[in-house]
């Protein structure tokens, strides 16, 4: 196979079969070597490394690999409310990240609060509402037609459930 000159891939040509990093793109080589294996897999294992308890009120938000002017970060969103239980578990978790990866992959880790915008209405003993945001919530109840706001419902349900 053999590339032109204009292409901005390489310089030179080559004939024959092409290695798979020879073929992506610079900007994807780029993202990739920056933080997209270790982002992926700590999204991935997630669950595993910090824990059941840590798992329903935190996750990943960036990864920042370290460069000559900072250290290895992780930033993490959590719930407001239950900073301080992370807060505890900083060293156990960039223990586990570490020993997952093999090598010291976080050297840091920051926090960053978010809040729960999850309302429910309880209306005759039965949740109606399980919208886990406010303004599809708010939606819903602006339709007019009855079967489809109970369907919409019923579909949020099912989204909560997953």
């Amino acid at each position: 196979m053999q590339f032109k000159k204009y292409c901005k891939q390489r310089n030179r040509s080559i004939q024959g079969l092409r290695s798979f990093k020879d073929t992506l793109p610079k900007n994807v080589k780029r993202v990739i070597y920056k933080k997209g294996h270790v982002y992926s897999e700590t999204i991935n294992n997630w669950k595993y490394i910090v824990g059941e308890n840590l798992f329903k009120f935190c996750y990943p938000k960036s990864f920042k690999n370290s460069n000559k002017f900072g250290v290895s970060t992780l930033l993490i969103n959590v719930k407001r409310g239950h900073e301080v239980d992370l807060e505890y578990s900083k060293k156990v978790i960039m223990d586990k990240l570490n020993n997952f990866f093999g090598y010291t992959v976080v050297e840091k880790i920051k926090l960053a609060s978010f809040e729960d915008k999850e309302i429910k209405s309880i209306i005759n003993n039965e949740d109606i509402h399980d919208v886990s945001n406010y303004e599809y919530q708010k939606k819903i109840d602006g339709v007019k037609n009855e079967k489809i706001r109970k369907s919409l419902i019923e579909l949020s349900k099912l989204f909560k459930k997953k």
